[in-house]
């Protein structure tokens, strides 16, 4: 691994090319990945904390940026689920290694209300909602008894709509920093965060690499 090295070779960053909101920066950044057919463009690796100050993270798929936040789904009895009912504050990256592109966010996630939870479960394959329904997510369990409550629950509902369960549904990310990374030659990277202030507007500065 120590050989590994890899040069990049954007155009890089400046203020001047730069939203003033950041919340538009990453709509940008997410929507130029998604127009270029990058593999898993809309992927995160969110971060959370347990209780007790253990940090463990895991990639997740984001499906909006809007009403000042990020929004992602899951189950909220999963150990990320757990974690952000113990506490709220969270962060993720996303990184698109063909444009030498990284962003963070630092932020606390909020549960969305239960209409958009029901309405993006709705929205989903039929297989994609059995399975959800059937899983006890980050808990011990066996192919077999996962592929007998699938088989189950098909019966029970052989189309869609599946009811969604109670225990699954939509966080949203109130970000209060983002930055913004791209990579340069010789490692000397832009570097760009927006630290949000007081009075809900945004701060701006460069870092060093």
């Amino acid at each position: 691994m120590k050989d590994v090295r890899e040069e990049y070779h954007a155009d890089g960053l400046t203020e001047a090319t730069l939203h003033d909101d950041p919340l538009e920066q990453a709509r940008c950044w997410v929507d130029e990945a998604i127009e270029a057919e990058l593999p898993l463009p809309n992927a995160i690796t969110l971060a959370t904390v347990s209780a007790n100050g253990q940090p463990s993270s895991r990639v997740v798929l984001l499906k909006g940026i809007e009403n000042q936040g990020f929004t992602f789904f899951t189950h909220y009895d999963s150990r990320k689920g757990e974690e952000i009912a113990a506490n709220p504050k969270v962060s993720f990256t996303m990184f698109w290694q063909p444009f030498d592109r990284q962003m963070i966010v630092i932020g606390e996630a909020q549960k969305v209300d239960q209409e958009e939870s029901d309405s993006y479960f709705a929205s989903r394959p039929y297989a994609s909602q059995v399975s959800a329904a059937i899983s006890p997510q980050s808990r011990p369990a066996s192919r077999e008894w996962l592929e007998a409550e699938v088989s189950r629950l098909e019966q029970e509902f052989p189309s869609a709509p599946v009811p969604r369960p109670e225990q699954w549904g939509g966080y949203r990310i109130i970000p209060t920093e983002i930055q913004f990374w791209h990579g340069r030659p010789s490692r000397l990277h832009d570097r760009f965060r927006y630290v949000k202030q007081g009075d809900g507007c945004w701060q701006r500065e460069r870092l060093a690499p």
